[in-house]
């Protein structure tokens, strides 16, 4: 199988990289995230400019009709910047769900302007006890006419403050963790009946714990087939994952080159440290556990660029997630140790990709819930061989 960018890939990857090299120097990216928002407006716009929110959409949809190869490119530039603009909650993951579930006009206009830059989105899917089954839905949507009355809460709802509009999940019948039941409905921001607590995450993103208090939402915001948003889910949670596994890749990246940097500059007993074989072996270890990450963030990309089936894509991204979260947390902890006190502090930029990285590790589901979904997802085909063994094993 070729691996190779094309040319327009490979110009468009040159491109990402040069404006990540340009804006976001580690002082600006700390001076963002301690702004209000937690990120730049002014990037926004410029991301938009360049096209870099419609490329992997259908020409259908108003994009350039990319595939999450672009999304990858992207997503592991973001990683090496660490980003702090909210691209994977809009473009990812409302994104998805939106050019998946548009059954009208209003909604084609909104993704249009998505696209644009114009519109910022939000997935509200995760809430209290669900451990990160998005299948878990308490929240409710009760007919009221012809209209819907949203009423629950949703947890670290990722720059809820900073989006125009929410893609929630409600529970339009059923119980919670039937598979059917399930709705998607766009519901604006600031919607009466909406309470926002917004907070700061460990790695300096933004997110908020939303409270629903029969808020109305009218048939022309329900996205898809009532009762069947659980399709919708499954197609933007799978993307979004194969967006997050390629910014660990990133992450992981500059972590990895500068600790060896600095296992070349720091002397201890008149030498290099990284003249002591002990830490050569520690510096080997981090470069296998990121091509090993890398690796496994290809074989997800392709299975969702590709044609394969519900389960097929399930069983992938699962089995990418697990490997590139327990490399990552190796890759991270070496980072951090070998570089001793200064790996710790605020003003040395590694500590900042190792926060970045325990929250990516986190992020639509843990190692325990990967294994669980893609066991279950190889069963659903009848296959029980592992496409990567050890992407099995438990941190």
């Amino acid at each position: 199988m070729d691996f190779q960018f094309t040319t327009e890939q490979t110009l468009f990857k040159e491109s990402v990289d040069r404006f990540i090299a340009d804006a976001y120097g580690f002082e600006r990216r700390m001076a963002l995230a301690a702004s209000e928002e937690g990120f730049s407006r002014e990037h926004w716009r410029d991301m938009a400019e360049l096209g870099w929110f419609g490329v992997a959409f259908s020409e259908e949809h108003g994009g350039f009709g990319g595939s999450a190869v672009e999304t990858m490119i992207l997503m592991e530039a973001f990683g090496r910047g660490l980003v702090l603009e909210p691209f994977v909650p809009t473009v990812v993951l409302g994104g998805t769900a939106l050019a998946h579930g548009a059954t009208s006009r209003a909604h084609r206009d909104v993704l249009a302007s998505v696209i644009e830059g114009d519109t910022l989105l939000s997935l509200a899917y995760a809430e209290a006890g669900s451990r990160y089954d998005y299948g878990f839905v308490e929240t409710s949507a009760r007919r009221d006419g012809a209209d819907l009355l949203v009423r629950g809460a949703k947890r670290s709802v990722p720059f809820a403050a900073a989006a125009d509009k929410l893609v929630v999940s409600v529970r339009t019948s059923g119980l919670p963790g039937d598979a059917r039941g399930i709705t998607l409905v766009l519901v604006d921001r600031d919607a009466s009946g909406i309470a926002r607590d917004d907070f700061r995450t460990v790695d300096g993103h933004r997110a908020s714990d939303i409270v629903f208090d029969d808020v109305r939402v009218g048939s022309g915001d329900v996205l898809g087939v009532v009762d069947d948003g659980l399709a919708l889910l499954d197609v933007a949670i799978d993307a979004g994952i194969g967006a997050l596994c390629a910014e660990a890749v990133g992450t992981m990246s500059v972590m990895q080159r500068m600790t060896l940097e600095y296992l070349k500059t720091r002397e201890q007993f008149g030498v290099a440290i990284g003249s002591f074989q002990a830490l050569q072996h520690r510096a080997v270890d981090m470069l296998i556990e990121l091509e090993l990450a890398r690796s496994m963030c290809l074989f997800g990309t392709v299975a969702l660029a590709g044609d394969a089936s519900r389960s097929e894509r399930a069983k992938a991204l699962s089995a990418t997630k697990v490997q590139v979260a327990r490399s990552g947390r190796i890759v991270g902890q070496s980072a951090i140790q070998l570089h001793g006190g200064i790996g710790m502090s605020e003003e040395y930029a590694v500590g900042h990709y190792f926060k970045r990285m325990s929250m990516l590790e986190l992020a639509l589901g843990d190692v325990d819930y990967h294994l669980d979904r893609y066991l279950h997802a190889a069963a659903t085909i009848g296959d029980t061989l592992a496409v990567a063994p050890r992407a099995l094993e438990t941190v």
